[in-house]
């Protein structure tokens, strides 16, 4: 697909008649960043999760709790709100929604289209494979003895993988038969309601590595083209991102073949936006893992390492604006996960962490917390990328992610909603509370006009 559409020519204002609106579909660490670049540019955010007091909620405009994998409650809030641009920053929305918001004139970004064939994997495979790239041989398992006969098959060690893409999260590496039952307990618990895995044959790979294809109009043409971030390199463990680092040394052959791969997959997608595209590197060769039509974990540094970030960038491309991918420092990210769960979350040793050269600290305000679950980030830059990773790792060391509470005013109930398929409204909208400090009437200019 390589359909141009329409640039952005005029931007309203926030909260009066004429505001350029964006729905946002998942309010996580990652639709926090987004919401932030969005409002960077003037644009109108409604957020939505499924529960009040998530990441991006706490920054919106508007806010809304909402099951969006029920598409009754997506087209209801797509009927209120009317936006501009629909984003889901998540895999499992209610597609058949956004085919419809699409049919009737709201952008999807990048296209209804390239989410439902990126939301579960075996249709990520069969595009793959459809336009010829290299992929591991796969089977799917419903059960822990259909995963057992996959592996029979494919042999060990293999990687066992949920059947939605999540970002590499719940990927587990299987090295012996006797872990088979803890591996199909343990990745189903992040897959579909279908509770299906996907078991992929090891490759032998050098590493793993994110390179973002950002889709977007050239300036110079008016036509559809794609950029290429610099790769990012990233590490896990348990199936949780644990380090990312930009940029990862490639070979030029390995590099190009890269950027091939993944301009050949954004390009069948279509639409204008980020794609992560996720790739194992062997030598020169490389094959494709998966795809992403959004800003991903993996590369959430590069609001630290690239003159615009990831969301920035996404942002820019769903409007038609210039893109600009320049690498400005290498860099290195460490996660903050919490190894409990946790009612009040607190942190310390932020002082610390944060007195390293070049370093800074993101919390990503998530309400509770549960072990293994992303809590925060700290990023480095410096002069090559080792320095940087080490760099990272130390100052990461000295936060605790810990159990406490401070003083304050009403706190919120953030507890998750249940899904629900019935089409009849249970969509809260989230109020803004009445300022606790009185304004004399008698001032009728801001402190910065």
């Amino acid at each position: 697909m390589t359909t141009v559409g329409d640039i952005a020519g005029q931007i309203g204002t926030p909260l009066t008649g004429n505001a350029t609106k964006v729905l946002l579909l998942g309010a996580g660490e990652l639709g926090k960043q987004l919401v932030i670049a969005f409002q960077n540019l003037g644009l109108e955010v409604h957020a939505v999760d499924r529960y009040a007091g998530a990441p991006a909620q706490q920054l919106a405009h508007f806010s809304y709790i909402a099951d969006i994998r029920d598409p009754y409650k997506v087209w209801e809030l797509t009927e209120k709100i009317k936006p501009d641009y629909v984003v889901p920053e998540v895999e499992t929305v209610a597609v058949e929604a956004l085919k419809r918001i699409e049919e009737f004139g709201t952008t999807v970004v990048p296209s209804a289209r390239a989410c439902e064939l990126t939301q579960c994997r075996e249709s990520v495979r069969e595009v793959a494979e459809s336009i010829g790239l290299p992929v591991t041989a796969y089977r799917f398992a419903e059960s822990a003895e259909e995963l057992q006969e996959a592996v029979g098959e494919l042999g060990l060690p293999c990687i066992v993988k949920p059947d939605i893409t999540t970002s590499g999260k719940g990927h587990i590496l299987l090295k012996e038969e006797e872990d088979v039952e803890e591996a199909w307990a343990m990745v189903r618990h992040v897959s579909s309601e279908y509770k299906r895995v996907v078991v992929e044959r090891f490759v032998d790979f050098d590493y793993e590595v994110t390179l973002l294809a950002v889709r977007s109009i050239d300036p110079a043409t008016g036509k559809m083209a794609t950029w290429f971030s610099e790769p990012i390199g990233h590490r896990h463990e348990k199936g949780d991102l644990v380090e990312s680092w930009q940029p990862m040394a490639m070979s030029e052959d390995a590099l190009a073949n890269a950027r091939s791969v993944a301009a050949r997959i954004s390009n069948e997608l279509g639409g204008r936006g980020v794609y992560g595209v996720e790739l194992f590197v062997a030598g020169d060769e490389v094959y494709f893992s998966s795809v992403s039509p959004r800003p991903l974990d993996t590369a959430m540094l590069t609001g630290y390492t690239q003159r615009f970030s990831e969301f920035e960038l996404h942002v820019r491309a769903m409007l038609g604006f210039p893109i600009d991918v320049t690498l400005v420092s290498p860099g290195a990210a460490v996660i903050l996960h919490a190894d409990a769960e946790l009612d009040d979350v607190s942190y310390s040793g932020l002082d610390a962490a944060m007195a390293y050269e070049e370093t800074d600290v993101r919390l990503f305000g998530k309400p509770w917390a549960y072990a293994g679950r992303r809590m925060g980030m700290v990023a480095t830059t410096a002069e090559d990328v080792e320095t940087a990773r080490d760099r990272a790792a130390l100052a990461a060391a000295k936060i605790t992610v810990e159990s406490g509470s401070s003083s304050g005013g009403d706190q919120v109930d953030a507890q998750p909603v249940t899904a629900a398929g019935s089409p009849v409204s249970d969509i809260e909208v989230i109020e803004v509370p009445e300022p606790v400090v009185d304004v004399d009437p008698k001032l009728t200019r801001s402190a910065d006009d």
